[in-house]
């Protein structure tokens, strides 16, 4: 069957090689989304097991599209029947760019008009919408002259994960937090270390990657569940052998904010996740924050914005990057930040630069290889600090 994931900007390939090393086939990347060939179970196994997907979706029916009258007629060529019963409940998310239907919520209407009229002129009777809980929802894409109806099989976001119980301002998404950590290559098995965590997106998002715990564990409810055609047998058997890959050792994962309810926040949702015991949180200026003694990945998602109560912008930034010269020599640090300015008072050259979007924000990231010695025991390209 064609499936379709849905991501973040910027996170396309990273999806793409989750999804090959889960065994999809003929993998095609897109804009926000990749392309993929698969069985029922890499369904299933697809919404449990995507760090980077938000949806994924199942294509049933392509069709041309140059009039708002010819949709209601090509949405009708499905037997909805296949897909629905009387009893069941439907909601219908519409997205068009196009010049020939202009307007996403009428495309949804019309789609909604032929089905629940498909049913209506077979049976006298028709299903309801219900757009919180549907037991079948529906994306219809128009693009140019084309259409596609597509099989939502998530349900609620996969960025949804169950743990955050607690948040603060401006919480990153955890499909970003999760990208974000497989970008920097990191796999679990060295340590771990976000000095400005907020509500611990960063952190738990690792040690879920670290013990190989699947991002969806503590859901019980996806859109396929409620399918016709759900297997509760095969759900079982890929939970089972999910279950079995977990390990209960990891690498040292540290995690703290100079906030306290920051602090706070990360435990309780570290505490949903049984992971409270495996991650270090501690309260502290990053300034003040000693390095691991071995060194490895770390991660900053500082402040962006200008109007800091505590200090200038530009100076936490240049702190922040002398923290890094001075401390984390043999570590590899990213930083996200939409404040392109800020960002230069680093005072570290980075040796990658990433378009990433936290929201409708875009950001850079950045990462920066601080080497132990001097920068031509290491070579011109390989030191990242500027002398």
């Amino acid at each position: 069957m064609d499936y379709l994931a849905k991501t973040l900007a910027g996170l396309e390939e990273v999806l793409a090689k989750e999804l090959e090393a889960l065994g999809a086939e003929e993998i095609e990347i897109g804009n926000r989304m990749v392309r993929y060939k698969g069985d029922k179970a890499l369904l299933y196994k697809s919404n449990l097991h995507l760090r980077t997907a938000l949806r994924i979706l199942v294509p049933i029916h392509r069709f041309r599209v140059k009039h708002q009258n010819e949709l209601y007629k090509k949405v009708q060529k499905v037997d909805w029947s296949e897909y629905l019963s009387l009893s069941d409940t439907f909601a219908i998310d519409a997205v068009t760019n196009s010049a020939f239907i202009r307007h996403s919520h009428y495309a949804a209407l019309k789609t909604k008009d032929a089905i629940v009229d498909q049913f209506r002129k077979k049976t006298g009777r028709r299903p309801s919408i219900d757009v919180q809980s549907p037991n079948l929802r529906l994306h219809l894409h128009i693009r140019n002259d084309w259409g596609t109806i597509l099989l939502d099989s998530s349900g609620d976001s996969l960025h949804k994960r169950g743990y955050r119980q607690e948040s603060v301002a401006a919480p990153i998404n955890e499909v970003l937090a999760a990208g974000m950590i497989l970008l920097a290559g990191w796999d679990g098995d060295s340590s771990f270390m976000d000095a400005m965590c907020g509500s611990g997106t960063l952190p738990i998002e690792a040690a879920l990657i670290a013990h190989r715990i699947p991002p969806q564990w503590l859901r019980r409810q996806f859109g396929f569940m409620k399918w016709k055609d759900f297997e509760g047998g095969l759900w079982r058997k890929i939970r089972k052998e999910a279950e079995r890959e977990i390990r209960d050792s990891s690498p040292t994962i540290w995690a703290s904010d100079w906030e306290i309810d920051a602090v706070q926040a990360t435990k309780t949702n570290l505490r949903a996740l049984n992971l409270l015991n495996k991650v270090k949180v501690v309260q502290s200026e990053f300034s003040e924050v000693t390095p691991l003694p071995q060194p490895g990945l770390l991660i900053i998602n500082p402040p962006y914005d200008e109007r800091l109560e505590r200090t200038d912008i530009n100076e936490l930034y240049q702190k922040i990057g002398d923290k890094l010269k001075q401390d984390y020599s043999g570590w590899e640090a990213w930083i996200i930040s939409s404040n392109k300015a800020a960002l230069k008072h680093i005072g570290l050259r980075p040796s990658r630069k990433i378009t990433l979007y936290n929201g409708a924000l875009e950001c850079k990231f950045h990462k920066f290889e601080l080497y132990r010695g001097s920068k031509k025991s290491k070579g011109t390209s390989a030191n990242t600090a500027e002398e």
